[in-house]
């Protein structure tokens, strides 16, 4: 059997690799490393809107596509679900993570490449338009496309939406050890990496704890819905936790969250077009881990972390990350825009995002898709599919 070194691992080697070399590595290598993440995060601030119009306006204008009253419920049960998460996590960051981040502040999180060494060239690249032109213009095109069905407008899209998801698949995610990597050895350079590090594990454990806690709500509420035992329930979906955990991707998943939703008890037509379509607008799992790991880095730059800031990002985000492609890191990739533009992280704090994130981003996928299940139920409680 052929073993395959997944991206998990290649990341968590990155940081090991980054923290050892940096710690002794003599200034031009240093500068080797920042020149590299300079340039591939350069490149990534180009991508960021193209990403974010490639994902929405396709994404958008499948939704049209539906049965009305089925499409309206499932997509606001699955928005809501995920706003839920979002608040869930950040008030539940904000009361955990101080208590542990006593003597792990930083007062700055300068870029790497003007911490201690500069780079030796410096490549410019501007993106096309902005990050909020480019919500804009997603939301303006897709909800157009949704309501004429204009199929040469939406043929085009999906095809967009295939380059940059190969982009990503193809560029974006082999870099991403390497953009890691050389963070990292930055950070060891500068004698700031073990606060991050030690963050790093308080905050794994946090999501964790917080991804079961969502899922004991969901299945509570649609048992309480459905008058179903929402334990038993959670262990029927327990098959597709786990292909997810394997798969980090809610769109490969599908087949076997289909399988199980059935035998949870949900109506067979309503689990068909509810499932799929969960698997790309439902990301309770992900937010959750995306919020707390942004407060966990704002926390680290010595900011306390204002819900006035954090609501509308939450709420963003339950739109920009819809039709994240099925690779791993593609809600990360739709979330850097809102990140940079709502919140203000620079190119390193982005950095340590997409690091934390990718470490948790299996966990997050699977509790996406055993969410799936309890919101099947709860939609077809509420569309009749089933009687109670």
């Amino acid at each position: 059997m052929k073993f395959k070194f997944g991206l998990l691992p290649r990341i968590v080697l990155a940081i090991v690799l980054g923290v050892i070399i940096g710690s002794f590595a003599p200034e031009n290598l240093v500068r080797v490393f920042a020149t590299f993440t300079s340039i591939f995060g350069n490149f990534l601030n180009f991508v960021v809107p193209l990403i974010i119009l490639g994902f929405i306006a396709p994404g958008i204008a499948k939704l049209g596509k539906g049965s009305g009253k089925l499409l309206g419920i499932s997509t606001l049960v699955a928005y809501g679900s995920t706003v839920v998460a979002g608040v869930f996590a950040f008030f539940a960051a904000i009361i955990v993570l101080p208590g542990f981040m006593d003597g792990r502040e930083l007062t700055s999180l300068d870029d790497p490449e003007h911490a201690l060494a500069e780079t030796f060239i410096s490549l410019e690249m501007t993106p096309l338009f902005g990050v909020m032109a480019a919500l804009i213009l997603a939301f303006l095109l897709g909800i157009g496309m949704a309501a004429t069905g204009s199929k040469t407008m939406i043929s085009f899209f999906e095809e967009f939406q295939t380059i940059i998801e190969k982009t990503i698949s193809a560029i974006i995610i082999p870099l991403l050890p390497f953009y890691i990597f050389g963070i990292f050895a930055n950070m060891a350079f500068g004698g700031a990496v073990m606060e991050i590090l030690s963050l790093f594990g308080i905050v794994f454990v946090l999501i964790i704890i917080l991804h079961w806690l969502m899922l004991l709500l969901q299945y509570t509420t649609a048992g309480a819905l459905v008058q179903r035992n929402p334990l038993r329930m959670m262990k029927i979906m327990l098959p597709a936790y786990f292909t997810a955990l394997g798969t980090q991707s809610s769109a490969a998943t599908i087949p076997v969250t289909l399988r199980q939703a059935r035998k949870t008890g949900a109506d067979e037509r309503i689990a068909d077009f509810s499932v799929p379509l969960f698997a790309t607008i439902h990301l309770s799992g992900s937010t959750i881990t995306l919020v707390s790991c942004a407060i966990g880095v704002v926390f680290l730059t010595g900011q306390t972390p204002e819900f006035s800031s954090f609501f509308p990002f939450i709420l963003m985000l339950g739109v920009t990350m819809i039709a994240a492609p099925g690779v791993p890191g593609g809600a990360v990739m739709a979330a850097i825009g809102l990140l940079q533009s709502m919140l203000g992280f620079d190119e390193t704090m982005v950095a340590l995002m997409i690091a934390l994130y990718m470490a948790q981003d299996s966990f997050g996928t699977a509790a996406n898709v055993t969410g799936d299940g309890a919101l099947t139920n709860i939609v077809d409680r509420f569309t009749n599919g089933r009687k109670v």
